[in-house]
């Protein structure tokens, strides 16, 4: 069977799906923690890989919106111990804003 890149981690699993349920400020919140915890570690996009990441068929649910399908493509480039750490800041960040 083949699995999304990010069900080979389960809290990375976990962290994709909890975001999809989210509403769109939240997953706007999400997405901006990616992308700075990326940057923060050397993970940059091209411009081109953004553009091209976009303009493909939207098959995903995070295709829809350009913001978060950036932030899941670095998401995906990250190392797997860094986007673990990552999916674990994204679920306790979602977990805060739900006890709003």
């Amino acid at each position: 069977m083949n699995k999304r890149w990010y069900d080979i981690d389960p809290t990375v699993s976990l962290a994709v799906s909890l975001m999809r349920n989210a509403n769109v400020m939240t997953q706007y919140k999400c997405a901006d923690l990616i992308v700075s915890k990326s940057k923060e570690n050397g993970i940059d996009l091209s411009e081109n890989i953004i553009t091209d990441a976009f303009n493909y068929v939207l098959r995903r649910w995070y295709d829809t919106d350009q913001k978060i399908a950036e932030a899941f493509e670095y998401l995906k480039l990250m190392p797997e111990t860094l986007q673990k750490e990552t999916a674990l800041d994204v679920i306790n960040l979602l977990q805060a804003e739900e006890a709003k």
